[in-house]
């Protein structure tokens, strides 16, 4: 059985990093058998959450953690799709993994009133000075990313191109393309669970919600893939 290391459930989430929501999605469009430990960056093979441990393989970054369940567990989780909405999908990824999530990383740990209430609570009993030093490194990569370089009005702005364009595909179709969800709805849901999250007050959050087919999706795809977790928060 495969073991998921993540950081287990907070703030008002499965989860509060998106990247293993996704890998737990895809889990669970795949079948596969899985059970959940925790696990932090400095245990973590490429000093990211998540990893699995699959037998004697350890896989670690989420997009080879899909591969992974593609080649080994013969999960199709792109089956019935073209070639131009595989190209469209793996855009998708893209824009979401490597642009939108520095969005949501700036939202949650450089705002003074997000951070004091979710990821300072990461280092809770941690010696003196360990909080903010993660904190700075944050700040660091979100500055090397290149979003940490502009204004948080400017951040909002190319935030909402992001979400603009993932409204835009997805129109009135329940999922990405159509009746169906594919690999990258777990990417998708995954990266808007966690700026819906009302558990943080954020100019993002606020650009999200008005895209209703937006927050329409998460809905939905919470209530099929996570029925355990909305039973246990009701």
């Amino acid at each position: 059985m495969i073991t998921l290391y993540g950081f287990g459930p907070a703030f008002g989430l499965p989860d509060p990093s998106p990247f293993v929501m996704k890998i737990e999605v895809l889990l669970r469009m795949a079948d596969v058998p899985y059970r959940r430990e925790r696990g932090a960056p400095p245990q973590a093979p490429k000093g990211k959450v998540p990893w699995i441990a699959d037998g004697d393989a350890v896989v670690a970054d989420s997009t080879f953690i899909r591969r992974h369940l593609e080649t080994v567990h013969g999960a199709a989780f792109d089956a019935g799709l073209s070639g131009e909405q595989k190209a469209l999908a793996w855009s998708i990824e893209r824009m979401l993994e490597d642009h939108l999530y520095w969005a949501l990383l700036s939202s949650r740990w450089l705002d003074d009133a997000n951070f004091a209430k979710g990821p300072a609570h990461f280092f809770d009993g941690a010696p003196d000075g360990v909080r903010e030093a993660a904190r700075e490194r944050t700040r660091g990569y979100v500055h090397g990313q290149g979003l940490g370089r502009h204004r948080p009005d400017e951040q909002t702005y190319l935030a909402r191109r992001d979400l603009e364009s993932l409204s835009a595909v997805l129109g009135t179709s329940p999922y990405l393309f159509g009746d169906a969800p594919c690999g990258t709805d777990a990417t998708a849901f995954a990266m808007l669970a966690g700026i819906l999250t009302p558990f943080f007050a954020s100019p993002l959050r606020e650009c999200a919600e008005s895209f209703v087919n937006l927050r329409a999706y998460s809905s939905r795809m919470m209530a099929r893939y996570y029925p355990d977790f909305l039973s246990a928060a009701a």
